[in-house]
């Protein structure tokens, strides 16, 4: 297998993705655009479900549906009893924050690129425990810095969170590094993967973080409505419970009850299956790609359209750090984001708007109200990048 995705490979994989025939889609750090194999699993799935009896199909799939937790684990480098099944990023993140035990004087160590719902998370332990939020910046090249967050930790620190790539910007912060420190000091440590998973290798044992949090919906492909929660084996029991049930508590008596050993006791029985196994196939065909060469082939395109971009006058690209990524936010000359997108989508190319409140540190330190995100996928091309950026300088005339 070449280690670069080739033109044929591009193609078929094209023909793989009915959407590719009718749209440029450049927002998939919003929803990617599924391949046609996972919406007929998905479909076929509910299908079956119709005539047979949504137990008993899945009681005949149990084997696939199983399937999904091994081939997460294998995508990140975990055991599949570290892997829970939920609904989306902001559930996973959720069930681990709310989990952890806080107290009054307790720190969290953040970045500038936080997303919002995991600030909101932030604001509501600082008013209902006292907790206090420290936050990184970045330094004047868009860079986090390390030796800022080790200065930061104290014996108050309990937990370092991060996203690793951010919604409304085309840098990255470096988790591996990140990962090192919070071992060092023995500090629990959240991951948000949300816009990594399916465009950058992840490994939970290189990275060293405790949790991570991921949609399905983004750069996996997926059907909207999944994501997953990695929760390492030794910090599966530190974590409080939100919800339990029959699934996650399996022995039960009237004088108490014993939960899961493993990760799916932060699940509750009852989801929709055919996305379950919808997920479990978005995920094998990313394996099959292989995600090292998807993340090559990313890299390639959001270059390419970074540099197209800044060559026309009018256009300003936002993205900073050494490190970046597919996603590529800039702002026209004149014109409101929100315009922008809806010029491009008449002629059929599909962008999205970074709010301010979506990266809400970084943005109000740019002084951005909002910006145009266009995100690359591998089954984008170079003359779909070309053709968006035509159509933006004719706005420009």
């Amino acid at each position: 297998m070449s280690a670069i995705l080739t033109e044929q490979e591009i193609k078929q994989l094209r023909a793989e993705t009915k959407g590719t025939a009718k749209k440029i889609h450049f927002n998939n750090a919003g929803a990617s655009m599924p391949p046609d194999v996972v919406v007929d699993t998905v479909v076929n799935y509910l299908q079956e479900e119709a005539v047979e009896g949504g137990y008993e199909t899945e009681s005949k799939y149990k084997d696939q549906l199983e399937n999904t937790y091994a081939l997460i684990a294998k995508l990140i480098n975990a055991d599949k009893g570290e892997i829970a099944v939920v609904e989306n990023a902001s559930t996973a993140w959720g069930l681990a924050f709310n989990g952890i035990d806080f107290k009054e004087g307790d720190e969290i160590i953040t970045s500038e690129m936080e997303y919002i719902t995991n600030l909101i998370g932030f604001i509501n332990v600082q008013k209902t425990y006292g907790v206090e939020t420290k936050v990184i910046p970045n330094d004047e090249q868009g860079n986090f810095s390390l030796s800022a967050l080790e200065a930061a930790i104290s014996p108050k620190t309990k937990l370092i969170a991060v996203t690793h790539i951010p919604s409304t910007a085309g840098g990255m912060i470096p988790i591996v590094e990140i990962g090192k420190i919070a071992r060092k000091h023995h500090v629990l440590y959240l991951l948000d993967a949300c816009q990594s998973a399916g465009q950058v290798p992840i490994d939970v044992q290189e990275i060293g973080c405790d949790m991570l949090s991921v949609t399905g919906r983004k750069y996996l492909r997926a059907p909207r409505g999944t994501g997953f929660l990695y929760v390492r084996k030794e910090v599966q029991g530190k974590l409080k419970l939100l919800f339990m049930d029959g699934f996650s508590t399996p022995s039960v008596s009237m004088d108490g009850y014993q939960v899961r050993n493993d990760a799916r006791r932060f699940e509750l029985y009852e989801k929709n299956r055919a996305l379950t196994l919808g997920l479990g196939k978005a995920v094998e065909y990313a394996l099959t790609i292989g995600v090292d060469r998807i993340w090559q082939r990313v890299q390639v395109l959001a270059n390419s359209m970074r540099r197209l971009l800044a060559a026309i006058d009018g256009v300003t690209v936002h993205d900073f750090g050494a490190e970046q990524c597919g996603i590529v936010t800039y702002s026209l000359r004149g014109m409101e984001s929100g315009a922008v997108k809806g010029k491009l989508a008449e002629k059929q190319i599909n962008v999205s708007v970074g709010l301010a409140k979506s990266t809400l540190i970084y943005m109000n330190k740019n002084h951005l109200a909002s910006v145009v995100r266009a995100s690359v996928h591998y089954y984008n091309t170079e003359e779909e990048i070309e053709a968006m950026c035509r159509e933006l300088a004719l706005l420009l005339k």
